[in-house]
């Protein structure tokens, strides 16, 4: 890493959101004060004229295009490369700013010299709260999926994946940040690398995470900074979702639990073989063949 430019990175990736993009980025430069910052939008080959709203209303802003759609982590780590700040700070562009969060991210980081990554509260357009990060999925948290979660709540409670931002109690052990907004500590993502490209979309905030805990690192949500997010307007077709987000969710499990990854695909088979909920979702069948695959 050079020489800091300025304190803070700020990187968004668009595609097809031209009018939430625009949205986010007035909310930035409305509320972002007294701080020295940048922003870049990494364009992901959107069809609904974002790069070019981008150049003619802000024309401030440091604009990738890229040629086709690379994905969530790809394109952030484009940014990332390109960025000498002292911290980065990866947002959605379906997000606002209600305040000078960035700000308050800043002065929360200089102080906390081993957070290594830290995100606010989401709340949705009706301010109810919504998944501001989560505890990294297990074994164990598989095989509870199977039943014992019916029967012991309280007990599955502490490693369900998803924690919202009205869960002060399960926040205070978080292990990773939603990709909506976290705010890194750019010479730690020096030492142990990017976004992991091989995650096209979902987990990989997760696997970065995992490995900044793996290093030592602490991981925070910060509870005075609060973040609307409008969750995944980008995204149109539920099958492809539901198929990018298990596909992801395996590619974690086999990086990080390989002695367990097969015992793993069984209870994941039985599991979604024995939940009605489930048997008749179209991704199912690609699904499993790409699980197995694997």
């Amino acid at each position: 890493m050079g020489a800091v430019d300025v304190d803070v990175s700020i990187i968004l990736v668009s595609y097809n959101t031209k009018d939430l993009t625009r949205n986010c980025l007035n909310s930035i430069y409305e509320f972002t004060k007294d701080i020295e910052f940048e922003v870049f939008v990494v364009d992901n080959n959107s069809q609904d004229g974002s790069a070019e709203m981008i150049e003619q209303e802000f024309p401030q802003v440091r604009l990738i295009k890229n040629p086709e759609n690379k994905g969530f982590g790809a394109a952030n780590n484009i940014a990332i490369r390109l960025s000498n700040a002292k911290y980065v700070f990866c947002l959605n562009t379906d997000t606002l700013l209600l305040d000078n969060s960035i700000k308050k991210f800043f002065d929360y980081m200089e102080k906390k010299t081993n957070v290594a990554a830290s995100g606010g509260l989401l709340y949705d357009k009706d301010n109810n709260p919504m998944g501001c990060g989560g505890h990294f999925p297990s074994v164990k948290e598989v095989f509870w999926k199977l039943g014992l979660k019916y029967i012991l709540k309280k007990q599955y409670k502490k490693m369900e994946p998803v924690v919202y931002s009205n869960e002060q109690e399960l926040i205070e052990s978080i292990d990773f940040i939603t990709g909506a907004d976290i705010f890194f500590r750019k010479k730690v993502l020096d030492e142990i690398g990017l976004f992991d490209e091989q995650f096209f979309m979902y987990y990989e905030e997760t696997d970065l995470c995992k490995r900044i805990k793996n290093a030592g690192y602490d991981i925070k949500i910060i509870s005075n900074i609060k973040i609307i997010h409008l969750e995944s307007k980008s995204i149109k077709n539920n099958v492809w979702k539901n198929e990018q987000c298990y596909k992801s969710r395996f590619i974690f499990f086999k990086k990080h639990y390989s002695k367990h990854f097969f015992f793993i695909k069984i209870l994941y088979s039985i599991f979604f073989i024995t939940n009605t909920k489930y048997r008749t979702e179209e991704f199912l069948p690609k699904f499993f063949i790409n699980m197995w695959k694997l």
